[in-house]
């Protein structure tokens, strides 16, 4: 029987792939909300959470991002799972032997796996975002301490031509201390203002200057000012300042964008974690492909030592990713030697390499 191409076989095995895949997700989260429970606890009595916003809007939200983030590990595992199974049943030899190639056999697979990185990926650009806002403002509030500015001499471009500089700031009073502003035409100075400190006035939403001095420079002539306080504008606001690099995961795709744009813009140190997670979000799902590769390829055979084996192999290989991941994107941050689109994609075209090795000896 034939419908859009697909047999029974290959209905069978989606089947298998995409409930085997979920069952993974539902016990292995279980257990990470358990853990996490028992790891959290005092924070949420000691910070009077309320259980309500425990359950809904902690770990409601929790449980979609993490089972995301792993998702390439529930797709390996499930594979391995099933794949195995199938081949200690010998439903693998009996699918081969009534004339099915190893090739055609795949199909069904990466039809599987091009569901699940479509849905990890929609998931990942859109939908978990706002999610995690919900998720990172309970854990501001209830788990972490405040958050406190630790950088210093802080240098931003806020617009073309026009720099901002504080030695420190406060995020706690919202002072920027030795505080500065330059507005710069064609590389020339035009005029520069600098203060002791500037103030967030939370009444009319502006920074306030305080014992300012202003050199402004017009053709051969300079003209200098200053007092004691002054509203300025600087194109930055707190909340600029306040902000935990996790910040970026409460974005979608397109405010990513625009919001690396406008970290290019500033100077910011840290555009490249930035930068690694908008190409995780291409890079995870597609390693679902190789993975399933991988999987099939390795669980395919029937062997001694059945299912257990097969699982511990494709443990070992699927932590070993995780692990190389974590380590090119860690090298990206710290070193900066490495692209971010070269660190996030380095893993997969290493264990593209591996599938095809590990399919090229697979059972035919």
């Amino acid at each position: 029987m034939s419908r859009f191409g697909f047999k029974i076989i290959d209905f069978y095995i989606i089947r298998k792939f995409i409930g085997t895949y979920f069952y993974a997700i539902v016990l292995i989260m279980g257990i990470a909300v358990i853990f996490d429970l028992a790891e959290k606890m005092d924070d949420f009595v000691s910070k009077g959470a309320p259980l309500k916003a425990i359950v809904f809007e902690y770990y409601l939200n929790f449980i979609p991002y993490f089972a995301n983030l792993f998702s390439s590990l529930f797709t390996f595992i499930a594979v391995i799972f099933f794949t195995s199974k199938m081949a200690y049943n010998t439903e693998i030899i009996a699918i081969l032997s009534s004339g099915v190639s190893f090739k055609r056999m795949m199909f069904p697979y990466f039809v599987s796996a091009f569901i699940i990185a479509v849905f990890s990926f929609l998931l990942s650009s859109f939908i978990i975002p706002p999610a995690n806002r919900v998720r990172l403002e309970f854990e501001n509030t209830y788990v972490k301490k405040q958050y406190r500015n630790t950088d210093r001499n802080i240098h931003r471009q806020v617009r073309p031509g026009i720099y901002v500089y504080m030695q420190s700031y406060n995020t706690h009073s919202n002072i920027g201390q030795r505080f500065s502003i330059e507005n710069i035409v064609d590389g020339e100075l035009k005029s520069k203002l600098i203060s002791d400190y500037v103030k967030w006035d939370t009444t009319s939403n502006k920074w306030v200057a305080h014992n300012y001095h202003i050199r402004e420079f017009q053709d051969t002539s300079e003209v200098v000012r200053h007092g004691t306080t002054i509203d300025t504008t600087i194109f930055l606001s707190p909340s600029d300042f306040s902000q935990r690099l996790n910040i970026v995961e409460t974005m979608n795709m397109f405010e990513l964008d625009d919001f690396i744009e406008e970290q290019r813009l500033q100077g910011t140190e840290n555009v490249d974690f930035f930068l690694i997670e908008k190409y995780s979000r291409v890079a995870y799902p597609f390693s679902t492909f190789i993975l399933t590769i991988i999987g099939v390829s390795l669980s395919s055979r029937k062997v001694r030592g059945g299912i257990g084996l097969h699982i511990g192999l494709g443990l070992a290989l699927s932590f070993s990713y995780i692990l190389f991941m974590q380590f090119s994107t860690m090298f990206s941050v710290k070193g900066g030697n490495i692209p971010p689109i070269v660190a996030v994609w380095i893993p997969n075209f290493l264990y593209a390499i591996i599938a095809f090795v590990l399919y090229k000896f697979a059972p035919k």
